[in-house]
């Protein structure tokens, strides 16, 4: 393999995909098939749920679509149904579609396995619930078997609910099907017996979540952090991307709510993850500005590496900028924030060609310390 990776023969989407990988899950939306109305108390019909579907998934801003068939679906039988029916009618989207399956060989999750069988083109991500717990890694590499006998490109995102699971996390990202994990708070601190709060669940589950983070970058893996509990009365405009925007709103028209599930996105983001979910729509778009470098902060990373290439200090060497000593390492974090918007979708065309320039000057082996999500 070539030490660097030549520049001339890159075009800004395709060639991006090949060395960085695919776009990140980013901000996942739990999408119940089949809602439960407390107002009448009963359950949707299946029309009444293909309606709502139209109105508000075809549509949605977030980065993943998940549809929940295991603990938040009572009625799994009319959900599946429903994906059958729906799921090839979706128009021309942008955002991933995944559907959280029930346990392995669990009756339920052979029913989900003929569903996924009828519909697998549909769909991008299966989300295996209780991941490990039965059968070890045998239970991610009999679904991706099974998948390959559909010559499927469906990827597995298994959910750690359970500390058995923790302990075997980096033989269940050994397989290729498996691109990020997700952290099942509340199954987990279950397992332990321990109590969590919705204010603090990230200081009181620290240590496994340090645990996950740390195994995950050793192999190359993406995690998906905790889902929020508490619901938001406002959501926040999508125009609200830069720091002074989101702390305004924040000052106007934020709740404890709304300022708590904020903090814990950026929290996570600090932490390097790959994804959050969320289980109400006016948590989207707060935990997408958390999750995605703002306009400015690009703008910033590309002069950084702009001037650390102008000084030919890109691989060795240390620039001044803006009052601060900058070397390789920190050219590094600014690569990372420019790669960080191209996966989670907002990273503009320019910026996407100014990334293939940097990576074109790096070894190889750089670009892995740096991404260790990508192709290469």
């Amino acid at each position: 393999m070539a030490s660097t990776i030549d520049f001339s023969s890159l075009t800004e989407k395709d060639d991006l995909t090949k060395i960085l990988g695919n776009y990140w899950p980013g901000i996942q939306i739990y999408y119940p098939p089949i809602k439960y109305n407390p107002l009448d108390g009963s359950y949707e019909t299946i029309e009444q749920a293909k309606l709502r579907l139209q109105k508000h998934a075809y549509k949605t801003n977030a980065h993943t679509l998940l549809f929940d068939l295991e603990d938040g679906c009572r009625k799994k039988a009319m959900s599946r149904e429903l994906l059958i029916q729906e799921l090839p009618k979706f128009p021309e989207r942008n955002f991933q579609v995944a559907v959280r399956i029930n346990q392995f060989r669990t009756e339920e999750y052979e029913q989900d396995l003929k569903m996924l069988r009828q519909i697998h083109q549909y769909i991008d991500v299966i989300t295996l619930s209780k991941a490990g717990e039965l059968y070890g890694d045998a239970e991610i590499r009999d679904l991706s078997s099974w998948l390959v006998s559909l010559d499927s490109k469906i990827t597995i995102q298994p959910i750690i609910e359970h500390p058995k699971s923790l302990q075997i996390v980096s033989q269940l990202m050994e397989y290729s099907t498996v691109k990020h994990v997700v952290f099942g708070i509340h199954d987990f601190s279950k397992a332990m017996a321990y109590t969590i709060t919705p204010e603090n669940w990230i200081n009181e589950l620290k240590t496994f979540f340090n645990i996950l983070a740390m195994e995950a970058r050793i192999n190359g893996t993406g995690v998906i952090g905790g889902v929020e509990v508490m619901l938001t009365p406002h959501n926040m405009p999508e125009k609200c991307v830069e720091q002074k925007d989101i702390r305004r709103w924040l000052d106007l028209h934020g709740d404890r709510a709304s300022r708590c599930v904020y903090n814990h996105a950026k929290t996570e983001t600090a932490m390097g993850l790959t994804g959050k979910q969320v289980i109400h729509p006016n948590h989207i778009n707060l935990c997408k500005v958390a999750f995605t470098p703002s306009p400015k902060e690009v703008e910033q990373s590309v002069a950084i590496l702009q001037a650390a290439m102008d000084a030919d200090a890109l691989l060795g060497g240390a620039i001044r900028y803006e009052g601060e000593m900058l070397d390789p390492p920190m050219f590094g974090k600014a690569l990372q924030n420019i790669l960080r918007a191209y996966a989670l979708r907002t990273l503009a065309p320019q910026d996407q060609l100014f990334a293939l320039k940097v990576l074109s000057k790096l070894p190889v082996h750089t670009i892995r310390e740096n991404w260790p999500y990508g192709q290469i």
